[in-house]
């Protein structure tokens, strides 16, 4: 199965490069491209990619504004964000985050883990750079704002989605959530998918954030 891919950001030798490397592979495809976060949404919703490579920093209507309109749209819901930053500790991550962005990837990452993040990101996980997740849960934690996504109490999980909450919080994938607690990857996706519901979080990687701020994971140190 093909993903889609879409790119928008404003650096035209980015996003031909970023193509180049794409279109190499045999399981995904560039879509379109886009140089602002206008033209993103208005494309996103024409072609209904799988994924949207979005940067952040965009002349007229950014990728913060163009993620959050993407995220609230249901007719969208299918599609994933995957944010590219030059600057992982920027306060528009966090933003992005509690709008619905689905990953976080520095420019400068290898094309091996560009390419894996588009897959991760695609398959429905979440995907936190190690040198970006400690500044974005700090800095989310630390924004008022983050009170909007909290949702519903924690305490309305069953006991196992907590445990499930917990250690997706810790950036397990399903296949190792599974074997820590001797269930299938099917029965973890399971449970993930009912703590999103619950906690009212678009993404998985909203609901590590909805984790942290409501105390059933730990900061990393």
């Amino acid at each position: 199965m093909t993903i889609r891919v879409l790119l928008a950001d404003d650096q035209t030798l980015l996003r031909a490069t970023f193509r180049i490397l794409i279109d190499s592979c045999s399981d995904m495809e560039v879509v379109d491209e886009a140089a602002d976060g206008a033209r993103a949404v208005e494309l996103t919703r024409a072609h209904r990619p799988d994924v949207v490579l979005m940067d952040i920093r965009m002349p007229g209507t950014d990728g913060l504004a163009a993620t959050s309109e993407i995220c609230a749209d249901p007719a969208l819901v299918a599609t994933r964000i995957l944010v590219l930053t030059t600057f992982q500790t920027d306060e528009y991550v966090a933003r992005a985050l509690r709008v619905g962005a689905s990953g976080f990837l520095g420019k400068d990452v290898s094309a091996e883990a560009l390419l894996e993040g588009i897959r991760t990101v695609a398959a429905g996980d979440a995907l936190l750079s190690p040198a970006a997740t400690r500044a974005l849960i700090t800095r989310f934690l630390a924004t008022p704002e983050a009170e909007a996504v909290t949702g519903p109490d924690a305490g309305v999980l069953t006991a196992r989605e907590r445990e499930v909450t917990e250690l997706v919080a810790e950036g397990k994938s399903d296949a190792e959530i599974a074997e820590q607690l001797f269930l299938s990857p099917l029965t973890v996706r399971t449970h993930v998918q009912r703590a999103k519901t619950k906690l009212d979080a678009r993404s998985r990687a909203q609901l590590v954030a909805i984790a942290y701020r409501s105390g059933l994971a730990r900061p990393p140190r």
